[in-house]
């Protein structure tokens, strides 16, 4: 039984393809079209799903999309009459699309896949419930979701048993956790559904100067974690902003221009906010277990990306455990609606394993067998030396410990938002200047951004607070005690940005400003090369830890292809390309002139 997750319209369109039960394949369409967040018709992604599995529409056995339109239609239909005038250049702005469309939607799909099977609608928050709980290792467990908003809803929880879900209490529109951190992050002067996690890198720069404010102005916050946001502050129910002249009144200013220099007080405001999102999730989760008895809790929704939060909840919460969905923005919803469609629709049976969740690693996009790569290559007249599978972790682990940038390309693409030793790209975390080098130089971004440590799963808590298992890099903890170096005076006393280029432990690349990681445990089980790539790093120089980040610059979305990682490579000042077998050598290859020019656009001051 073939059934097809979708997830479009509104940002990170996706498909999900799956079988009997199983998660085969699920893509973002961005990776496709190179439009970060492509919230189009994810025509592409669908194609790469039904094509992996050699299938086309007339196998479908049921089509899940992933909210309900009408219900979406009908908040936004009351949300404008409830503030009109004012909202009349939204509604002006939004409606075309919904007539033409959203309002359609099941027509549209039959037309655009020639399909004239059953369709089904789950509501958004179900999907990201699903998302959460399905491919969890739990037979049963809490569930908890957290966004910005679906069709009325904000956050949810409920419970899980075998293959049944239930919701059982809610926050509705406008009140929510996600729209506020987004209303901080076009404040900041960063991109809406897009900068959010820019914001949370940034908080440890700053102090909690303004938390008071926010908790006394802007947001109400009982001790169940229930809140009520003051909307006289915000302009997202009316009008084409976030935020409004009343708010800018209180914290001192109009927003933050895009791009322009950052100062003390976006830091101190990104510090406020996170503490606030932190405070709410902790209670939230405490009042979850509490009410539901559960010792397991899975969560999904854009805010479970905050992986501070996340971090604080395993340790500090009352849970055993916590799973996270690694696409857990609007992408894994067409995941959890195919698995709703499975679960819930048809009511299959759901056998859990205990020690592996059913994501697969979240190895579930496309991948390029050598042949593919080897014709790429040769048709481009790219210089490359052949590996034999054998020696990529050797030479691998060799050129890291030489401090060379290297752009990695193994295997299926990682489905989420982050990168996870498929697209990645890799160096020494033991580097000083290796976090400076990948921010300006590869990445082309913000001096200020932390980078990610992949760690063996098995070495993980020699470096790490960590004693839980962290696949999908969605828990932020503390480098251990001795592996910092201490600070002198004079460190301890710097401020803000100046914070930046202390050495702060023995693995500097990787250690947030806080001491704190985004920690990725390498699991052998279903990264088996990338795992023994480290393993032999850690075997000849001592280091069971590198730095990576996802494989592209600033404004571009993961790279997908051959082709993709080769232009990111030349673009960029990354020394080495691995890529399926093939090892390639920027001093090696021939420059083209457009690679310099397209570089100017990116450079940061």
């Amino acid at each position: 039984m073939n059934i097809l997750g979708i997830s479009a319209f509104y940002h990170d369109s996706a498909a999900c393809l799956v079988q009997d039960g199983k998660i085969i394949s699920a893509a973002q369409e961005e990776r496709f079209t190179r439009k970060k967040h492509d919230y189009n018709f994810p025509l592409n992604s669908i194609k790469f799903c039904l094509d992996y599995s050699g299938i086309d529409s007339s196998k479908i056995d049921l089509i899940a999309f992933y909210d309900k339109p009408f219900l979406k239609f009908e908040r936004l239909l009351e949300t404008y009459i409830t503030f009109a005038p004012l909202g009349i250049r939204s509604f002006i702005k939004a409606m075309p699309l919904w007539i033409k469309q959203k309002l359609w939607m099941k027509d549209y799909i039959q037309k655009e896949l020639n399909y004239r099977g059953k369709i089904i609608f789950t509501e958004h928050h179900e999907s990201h419930a699903a998302s959460a709980f399905y491919p969890s290792p739990f037979n049963e467990a809490a569930i908890l979701t957290m966004d910005g908003v679906g069709e009325w809803t904000t956050t949810s929880f409920g419970i899980g048993k075998s293959n049944e879900i239930e919701l059982l209490e809610e926050i509705k529109f406008p009140h929510s956790l996600g729209l506020l951190y987004s209303a901080f992050t076009y404040y900041t002067g960063f991109k809406v559904n897009s900068g959010e996690y820019k914001v949370m890198g940034l908080a440890p720069y700053g102090t909690p100067k303004y938390k008071k404010l926010i908790l006394d102005e802007l947001i109400d916050v009982k001790e169940d974690g229930s809140f009520k946001m003051n909307m006289k502050y915000f302009d997202y129910c009316a009008g084409l902003t976030m935020t409004n002249e009343k708010f800018n009144k209180l914290f001192g200013g109009k927003p933050r221009k895009p791009e322009s220099k950052l100062t003390q007080k976006e830091m101190d405001l990104a510090c406020s906010l996170q503490e606030v999102t932190e405070e709410i999730v902790l209670k939230i989760g405490n009042y979850v277990f509490q009410q539901t008895g559960m010792k397991n809790l899975t969560l999904a929704g854009g805010v479970a990306l905050n992986c501070v939060a996340n971090g604080r909840l395993l340790r500090e919460g009352k849970f055993e455990k916590i799973w996270i969905q690694p696409a857990a923005g609007d992408a894994g919803g067409a995941l959890g609606a195919a698995l709703a469609g499975w679960y819930k629709y048809f009511n299959n049976s759901r056998k859990v394993n205990e020690k592996n969740d059913a994501q697969l690693g979240s190895y579930l996009g496309p991948e390029f067998n050598d042949e593919m790569i080897l014709d790429f290559l040769n048709k481009d007249g790219i210089v490359y030396h052949k590996l034999d599978e054998k020696e990529i972790p050797n030479i691998t682990a060799d050129l890291i410990a030489q401090e060379k940038v290297i752009g990695w390309f193994q295997g299926r693409m990682e489905f989420g938002p982050r990168a996870l030793g498929a697209r990645s790209i890799i160096g020494d975390a033991r580097s000083p200047k290796m976090q400076s080098t990948m921010n300006l130089k590869i990445k082309f971004r913000e001096s200020f951004r932390p980078f990610a440590p992949s760690v063996l799963a098995e070495k993980a808590s020699d470096y790490f607070d960590i004693t839980s298992e962290s696949p999908y890099m969605l828990v932020v903890a503390n480098v251990k005690k001795e592996k910092r170096k201490l600070m002198s005076e004079k460190e301890q006393k710097l401020f803000g940005i100046e914070k930046l280029n202390v050495l702060r432990s023995d693995i500097p690349a990787v250690t947030h400003v806080d001491y704190s990681a985004r920690i990725q445990t390498v699991h052998k089980e279903t990264n088996p090369l990338f795992h023994e790539m480290i393993s032999k790093l850690d075997e000849k120089h001592n280091c069971a830890v590198v730095i990576n980040t996802s494989f592209n610059v600033r404004g571009e979305p993961i790279v997908c292809t051959p082709e993709d990682a080769y232009k990111c490579f030349m673009r960029t000042d990354m020394d080495c390309l691995i890529i399926g077998n093939y090892l390639l050598n920027k001093n090696e290859q021939k420059k083209n002139e457009n690679d310099s020019d397209w570089k100017k656009e990116f450079t940061l001051d």
